[in-house]
Protein backbone atom coordinates (compact mmCIF):
# COMPACT_ATOMS: atom_id res chain seq x y z
CA UNK A 1 0.00 0.00 0.00
CA UNK A 2 2.87 2.39 0.67
CA UNK A 3 4.16 1.77 -2.84
CA UNK A 4 0.68 2.41 -4.22
CA UNK A 5 0.38 5.73 -2.39
CA UNK A 6 3.86 6.72 -3.58
CA UNK A 7 2.76 6.27 -7.21
CA UNK A 8 0.52 9.36 -7.13
CA UNK A 9 2.87 11.64 -9.08
CA UNK A 10 3.39 9.02 -11.79
CA UNK A 11 -0.38 8.58 -12.01
CA UNK A 12 -0.87 12.26 -12.85
CA UNK A 13 1.63 12.13 -15.70
CA UNK A 14 0.35 8.84 -17.09
CA UNK A 15 -3.32 9.82 -16.86
CA UNK A 16 -2.75 13.11 -18.66
CA UNK A 17 -1.23 11.26 -21.58
CA UNK A 18 -4.00 8.66 -21.54
CA UNK A 19 -6.70 11.33 -21.61
CA UNK A 20 -5.11 13.14 -24.51
CA UNK A 21 -4.55 9.93 -26.47
CA UNK A 22 -8.18 8.92 -25.92
CA UNK A 23 -9.33 12.12 -27.61
CA UNK A 24 -10.89 13.91 -24.65
CA UNK A 25 -10.35 17.18 -26.53
CA UNK A 26 -13.25 16.16 -28.79
CA UNK A 27 -15.65 16.97 -25.96
CA UNK A 28 -15.30 20.64 -26.87
CA UNK A 29 -16.86 20.05 -30.29
CA UNK A 30 -20.36 19.89 -28.81
CA UNK A 31 -19.87 22.97 -26.63
CA UNK A 32 -20.27 23.41 -22.92
CA UNK A 33 -22.72 21.00 -21.22
CA UNK A 34 -25.55 22.22 -19.01
CA UNK A 35 -24.10 20.20 -16.11
CA UNK A 36 -21.48 17.57 -15.34
CA UNK A 37 -22.61 14.47 -13.47
CA UNK A 38 -19.91 12.08 -12.25
CA UNK A 39 -21.05 8.59 -11.29
CA UNK A 40 -18.78 6.36 -9.26
CA UNK A 41 -18.44 4.54 -5.96
CA UNK A 42 -15.81 4.47 -3.24
CA UNK A 43 -12.31 5.30 -4.40
CA UNK A 44 -13.62 6.01 -7.90
CA UNK A 45 -16.48 8.26 -6.81
CA UNK A 46 -14.19 10.61 -4.91
CA UNK A 47 -12.82 11.75 -8.29
CA UNK A 48 -16.08 13.63 -8.87
CA UNK A 49 -15.73 15.44 -5.55
CA UNK A 50 -12.15 16.43 -6.38
CA UNK A 51 -13.27 17.68 -9.80
CA UNK A 52 -16.00 19.84 -8.23
CA UNK A 53 -13.58 21.18 -5.61
CA UNK A 54 -10.93 22.12 -8.17
CA UNK A 55 -13.48 23.72 -10.52
CA UNK A 56 -14.60 25.73 -7.51
CA UNK A 57 -17.67 27.75 -6.61
CA UNK A 58 -17.10 29.97 -9.62
CA UNK A 59 -17.62 27.13 -12.10
CA UNK A 60 -20.27 28.21 -14.65
CA UNK A 61 -21.96 24.79 -14.62
CA UNK A 62 -22.84 22.53 -11.67
CA UNK A 63 -20.65 19.50 -11.01
CA UNK A 64 -22.26 16.76 -8.96
CA UNK A 65 -21.45 13.18 -8.00
CA UNK A 66 -23.95 10.33 -8.04
CA UNK A 67 -23.24 7.42 -5.71
CA UNK A 68 -25.93 4.84 -6.29
CA UNK A 69 -28.05 3.08 -8.88
CA UNK A 70 -30.18 5.92 -10.24
CA UNK A 71 -29.48 8.93 -12.40
CA UNK A 72 -31.40 12.03 -11.23
CA UNK A 73 -34.50 12.78 -13.27
CA UNK A 74 -33.27 16.18 -14.41
CA UNK A 75 -30.22 14.75 -16.24
CA UNK A 76 -30.65 14.63 -20.00
CA UNK A 77 -29.11 15.10 -23.42
CA UNK A 78 -27.75 18.55 -22.56
CA UNK A 79 -25.56 17.13 -19.80
CA UNK A 80 -22.20 15.33 -19.67
CA UNK A 81 -22.17 12.15 -17.61
CA UNK A 82 -18.74 10.83 -16.58
CA UNK A 83 -18.73 7.22 -15.40
CA UNK A 84 -15.68 6.33 -13.30
CA UNK A 85 -14.82 2.78 -12.23
CA UNK A 86 -11.27 1.62 -11.64
CA UNK A 87 -12.24 -1.99 -12.36
CA UNK A 88 -14.76 -1.02 -15.01
CA UNK A 89 -17.24 -3.45 -13.48
CA UNK A 90 -18.82 -1.56 -10.55
CA UNK A 91 -22.51 -2.45 -10.72
CA UNK A 92 -23.88 0.90 -9.56
CA UNK A 93 -21.71 2.83 -12.01
CA UNK A 94 -22.63 0.58 -14.93
CA UNK A 95 -26.33 0.98 -14.14
CA UNK A 96 -26.17 4.77 -14.04
CA UNK A 97 -24.00 4.92 -17.19
CA UNK A 98 -26.51 2.75 -19.03
CA UNK A 99 -29.33 5.09 -17.97
CA UNK A 100 -27.30 8.06 -19.23
CA UNK A 101 -26.79 6.35 -22.59
CA UNK A 102 -30.52 5.65 -22.91
CA UNK A 103 -31.32 9.30 -22.23
CA UNK A 104 -28.89 10.46 -24.90
CA UNK A 105 -26.47 12.13 -22.52
CA UNK A 106 -22.94 12.90 -23.61
CA UNK A 107 -20.88 10.15 -22.05
CA UNK A 108 -17.27 9.89 -20.92
CA UNK A 109 -16.10 6.67 -19.27
CA UNK A 110 -12.92 6.27 -17.24
CA UNK A 111 -11.75 2.88 -16.01
CA UNK A 112 -10.17 -0.47 -16.69
CA UNK A 113 -9.37 -1.42 -20.29
CA UNK A 114 -11.35 -4.32 -21.74
CA UNK A 115 -13.99 -3.95 -19.04
CA UNK A 116 -17.80 -3.86 -19.16
CA UNK A 117 -17.56 -0.07 -18.83
CA UNK A 118 -15.31 0.07 -21.91
CA UNK A 119 -17.85 -2.04 -23.80
CA UNK A 120 -20.69 0.23 -22.72
CA UNK A 121 -18.78 3.29 -23.93
CA UNK A 122 -18.17 1.65 -27.30
CA UNK A 123 -21.83 0.70 -27.72
CA UNK A 124 -22.98 4.18 -26.72
CA UNK A 125 -20.44 6.06 -28.85
CA UNK A 126 -18.99 7.56 -25.71
CA UNK A 127 -15.37 8.43 -25.09
CA UNK A 128 -13.35 5.98 -23.03
CA UNK A 129 -10.11 6.68 -21.14
CA UNK A 130 -8.30 3.52 -20.00
CA UNK A 131 -6.75 3.68 -16.55
CA UNK A 132 -4.14 1.29 -15.19
CA UNK A 133 -4.88 0.42 -11.59
CA UNK A 134 -1.91 0.65 -9.23
CA UNK A 135 -3.50 -2.00 -6.99
CA UNK A 136 -6.55 -0.65 -5.19
CA UNK A 137 -9.12 1.83 -6.57
CA UNK A 138 -8.59 4.11 -3.56
CA UNK A 139 -4.88 4.23 -4.42
CA UNK A 140 -5.56 5.12 -8.05
CA UNK A 141 -7.23 8.44 -7.23
CA UNK A 142 -5.11 10.58 -9.52
CA UNK A 143 -5.18 8.11 -12.39
CA UNK A 144 -8.98 8.33 -12.23
CA UNK A 145 -9.26 12.06 -11.53
CA UNK A 146 -6.85 13.61 -14.02
CA UNK A 147 -8.93 12.56 -17.09
CA UNK A 148 -11.85 14.43 -15.50
CA UNK A 149 -9.70 17.50 -14.97
CA UNK A 150 -8.48 17.35 -18.57
CA UNK A 151 -12.10 17.11 -19.73
CA UNK A 152 -13.09 20.12 -17.61
CA UNK A 153 -10.11 22.05 -18.99
CA UNK A 154 -11.15 21.19 -22.53
CA UNK A 155 -14.64 22.52 -21.83
CA UNK A 156 -13.29 25.74 -20.33
CA UNK A 157 -14.54 24.88 -16.83
CA UNK A 158 -11.22 24.51 -15.02
CA UNK A 159 -7.88 26.27 -15.31
CA UNK A 160 -5.60 23.25 -15.05
CA UNK A 161 -2.79 23.62 -17.64
CA UNK A 162 -0.11 20.98 -18.07
CA UNK A 163 2.25 23.12 -15.98
CA UNK A 164 -0.10 22.84 -13.00
CA UNK A 165 -0.45 19.09 -13.45
CA UNK A 166 3.34 18.82 -13.43
CA UNK A 167 3.79 21.11 -10.42
CA UNK A 168 1.19 19.04 -8.55
CA UNK A 169 3.06 15.85 -9.43
CA UNK A 170 6.27 17.43 -8.13
CA UNK A 171 4.59 18.34 -4.84
CA UNK A 172 3.30 14.77 -4.47
CA UNK A 173 6.84 13.51 -4.98
CA UNK A 174 7.99 15.84 -2.20
CA UNK A 175 5.29 14.52 0.18
CA UNK A 176 6.31 10.96 -0.70
CA UNK A 177 9.94 11.78 0.14
CA UNK A 178 9.03 13.29 3.51
CA UNK A 179 6.75 10.36 4.36
CA UNK A 180 9.03 7.58 3.12
CA UNK A 181 9.15 4.39 5.25
CA UNK A 182 12.78 4.82 6.34
CA UNK A 183 12.13 8.32 7.72
CA UNK A 184 11.85 8.46 11.52
CA UNK A 185 8.64 9.78 13.16
CA UNK A 186 10.29 12.98 14.39
CA UNK A 187 10.88 14.07 10.77
CA UNK A 188 8.08 12.06 9.08
CA UNK A 189 4.83 14.03 9.54
CA UNK A 190 2.59 11.09 8.56
CA UNK A 191 4.16 8.71 11.10
CA UNK A 192 3.98 11.34 13.80
CA UNK A 193 0.28 12.07 13.18
CA UNK A 194 -0.53 8.35 12.97
CA UNK A 195 1.06 7.74 16.37
CA UNK A 196 -0.88 10.68 17.83
CA UNK A 197 -4.18 9.41 16.38
CA UNK A 198 -3.88 5.78 17.47
CA UNK A 199 -6.71 4.95 19.86
CA UNK A 200 -8.46 8.31 19.48
CA UNK A 201 -11.75 9.06 17.71
CA UNK A 202 -10.88 11.36 14.78
CA UNK A 203 -13.15 14.31 14.00
CA UNK A 204 -11.81 15.53 10.63
CA UNK A 205 -12.74 19.05 9.52
CA UNK A 206 -11.91 20.97 6.37
CA UNK A 207 -11.75 24.78 6.38
CA UNK A 208 -12.96 25.29 2.80
CA UNK A 209 -14.96 23.29 0.24
CA UNK A 210 -11.60 22.10 -1.10
CA UNK A 211 -10.38 21.00 2.33
CA UNK A 212 -13.74 19.46 3.19
CA UNK A 213 -13.35 17.12 0.21
CA UNK A 214 -9.92 16.16 1.54
CA UNK A 215 -11.47 15.57 4.97
CA UNK A 216 -14.06 13.23 3.50
CA UNK A 217 -11.31 11.40 1.64
CA UNK A 218 -9.27 11.05 4.85
CA UNK A 219 -12.21 9.46 6.67
CA UNK A 220 -12.76 7.01 3.80
CA UNK A 221 -9.06 6.11 3.95
CA UNK A 222 -9.25 5.66 7.72
CA UNK A 223 -12.08 3.21 7.11
CA UNK A 224 -10.46 1.21 4.30
CA UNK A 225 -6.77 1.39 5.10
CA UNK A 226 -6.77 1.37 8.90
CA UNK A 227 -10.21 -0.28 9.37
CA UNK A 228 -10.82 2.67 11.69
CA UNK A 229 -13.73 5.08 12.24
CA UNK A 230 -13.62 8.73 11.31
CA UNK A 231 -16.19 11.54 11.29
CA UNK A 232 -15.76 14.21 8.62
CA UNK A 233 -17.12 17.73 8.50
CA UNK A 234 -16.40 21.20 7.24
CA UNK A 235 -16.42 24.71 8.61
CA UNK A 236 -18.58 26.67 9.13
CA UNK A 237 -21.22 23.89 9.23
CA UNK A 238 -19.39 21.79 11.84
CA UNK A 239 -19.62 24.72 14.25
CA UNK A 240 -23.39 24.33 14.18
CA UNK A 241 -23.43 20.67 15.25
CA UNK A 242 -20.21 18.66 15.54
CA UNK A 243 -18.59 21.20 17.85
CA UNK A 244 -20.93 19.95 20.59
CA UNK A 245 -18.89 16.72 20.67
CA UNK A 246 -16.25 18.78 22.49
CA UNK A 247 -18.55 18.64 25.53
CA UNK A 248 -19.50 14.99 25.10
CA UNK A 249 -18.43 11.62 26.41
CA UNK A 250 -15.26 11.25 24.32
CA UNK A 251 -14.03 14.72 25.27
CA UNK A 252 -14.85 14.36 28.96
CA UNK A 253 -18.57 15.13 29.00
CA UNK A 254 -20.42 17.89 30.75
CA UNK A 255 -18.94 21.36 30.95
CA UNK A 256 -15.51 22.51 32.14
CA UNK A 257 -17.29 24.05 35.13
CA UNK A 258 -18.61 20.64 36.20
CA UNK A 259 -15.51 18.62 37.16
CA UNK A 260 -17.54 16.09 39.16
CA UNK A 261 -19.63 15.06 36.18
CA UNK A 262 -19.85 11.26 35.95
CA UNK A 263 -18.90 11.07 32.28
CA UNK A 264 -15.97 13.46 32.68
CA UNK A 265 -14.53 11.25 35.40
CA UNK A 266 -14.83 8.19 33.17
CA UNK A 267 -13.22 9.90 30.19
CA UNK A 268 -10.33 11.24 32.28
CA UNK A 269 -9.66 7.70 33.45
CA UNK A 270 -9.47 6.58 29.81
CA UNK A 271 -6.22 6.82 27.85
CA UNK A 272 -7.79 8.08 24.64
CA UNK A 273 -10.60 10.33 23.51
CA UNK A 274 -11.73 12.71 20.80
CA UNK A 275 -9.10 14.03 18.37
CA UNK A 276 -9.79 17.04 16.15
CA UNK A 277 -7.94 16.91 12.82
CA UNK A 278 -8.15 20.21 10.94
CA UNK A 279 -7.30 20.23 7.23
CA UNK A 280 -6.43 23.87 6.67
CA UNK A 281 -6.71 25.43 3.26
CA UNK A 282 -4.51 28.45 2.60
CA UNK A 283 -7.54 30.24 1.16
CA UNK A 284 -10.28 30.50 3.78
CA UNK A 285 -13.26 32.82 4.09
CA UNK A 286 -12.31 35.42 6.76
CA UNK A 287 -15.17 34.33 9.03
CA UNK A 288 -14.24 30.69 8.57
CA UNK A 289 -10.67 31.48 9.60
CA UNK A 290 -12.04 33.07 12.81
CA UNK A 291 -14.22 30.03 13.43
CA UNK A 292 -11.31 27.66 12.85
CA UNK A 293 -9.07 29.47 15.33
CA UNK A 294 -11.84 29.65 17.94
CA UNK A 295 -12.81 26.01 17.44
CA UNK A 296 -9.22 24.83 17.89
CA UNK A 297 -8.88 26.93 21.04
CA UNK A 298 -12.14 25.55 22.45
CA UNK A 299 -11.06 22.00 21.72
CA UNK A 300 -7.73 22.44 23.50
CA UNK A 301 -9.43 24.15 26.45
CA UNK A 302 -11.49 20.99 26.89
CA UNK A 303 -8.56 18.61 26.63
CA UNK A 304 -9.34 17.53 23.07
CA UNK A 305 -6.19 16.72 21.08
CA UNK A 306 -5.76 18.82 17.93
CA UNK A 307 -3.74 18.10 14.78
CA UNK A 308 -3.58 20.54 11.87
CA UNK A 309 -2.62 19.60 8.31
CA UNK A 310 -1.87 22.62 6.13
CA UNK A 311 -2.38 22.69 2.38
CA UNK A 312 0.66 23.49 0.25
CA UNK A 313 0.86 25.33 -3.04
CA UNK A 314 -1.11 28.09 -4.75
CA UNK A 315 -3.34 26.31 -7.26
CA UNK A 316 -6.46 24.51 -5.94
CA UNK A 317 -5.20 21.22 -7.40
CA UNK A 318 -1.87 21.54 -5.60
CA UNK A 319 -3.58 22.37 -2.34
CA UNK A 320 -6.08 19.51 -2.33
CA UNK A 321 -3.47 17.04 -3.60
CA UNK A 322 -1.00 17.82 -0.80
CA UNK A 323 -3.68 17.48 1.89
CA UNK A 324 -4.89 14.18 0.45
CA UNK A 325 -1.36 12.83 0.01
CA UNK A 326 -0.32 13.42 3.61
CA UNK A 327 -3.64 12.06 4.90
CA UNK A 328 -3.24 8.93 2.76
CA UNK A 329 0.15 8.24 4.34
CA UNK A 330 -1.26 8.90 7.81
CA UNK A 331 -3.95 6.25 7.34
CA UNK A 332 -1.47 3.65 6.10
CA UNK A 333 0.94 4.29 8.96
CA UNK A 334 -1.97 4.16 11.41
CA UNK A 335 -2.86 0.72 10.04
CA UNK A 336 0.73 -0.40 10.55
CA UNK A 337 0.74 1.07 14.08
CA UNK A 338 -2.40 -0.92 14.88
CA UNK A 339 -1.07 -4.12 13.32
CA UNK A 340 -3.62 -3.99 10.50
CA UNK A 341 -2.93 -4.89 6.86
CA UNK A 342 -4.05 -1.76 4.95
CA UNK A 343 -4.50 -3.43 1.57
CA UNK A 344 -7.29 -6.08 1.75
CA UNK A 345 -10.92 -5.12 2.41
CA UNK A 346 -12.50 -8.42 3.53
CA UNK A 347 -15.72 -6.90 4.86
CA UNK A 348 -16.42 -5.29 1.46
CA UNK A 349 -15.74 -8.59 -0.30
CA UNK A 350 -17.99 -10.46 2.12
CA UNK A 351 -20.77 -7.94 1.56
CA UNK A 352 -20.49 -8.33 -2.21
CA UNK A 353 -20.70 -12.12 -1.81
CA UNK A 354 -23.77 -11.84 0.40
CA UNK A 355 -25.74 -9.83 -2.14
CA UNK A 356 -24.48 -11.64 -5.24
Amino acid sequence: MLRQVASSAAQIREARRAAEEAGVAALAEDGRPRAIVVTGMGGSGISGDVLAAVCGLGCPVPVTTVRGYRLPGWVGAADLVIAVSCSGSTEETLEVAAQAARRGCRLLCVGGAGSPLADLAARSRGLFVPVRSVGQPRSTLWGLTVPLLVAARTLGLADVPDAVLESTAARLEDVAHRCRPDSEPFVNPAKRIALDLAGDVPLVWGTSPLAETAAYRMCCQLNENAKYPGVFGGLPEADHNQVMAFDGFFAGGGSPADPDDFFRDRAEDAEHGLHLVVLRDTEEHPQTAKRRAASVEMARDRGVAVTEILAEGDHPLERIATMIALADYVTVYLAITLGVDPTPVPAIQELKARIA
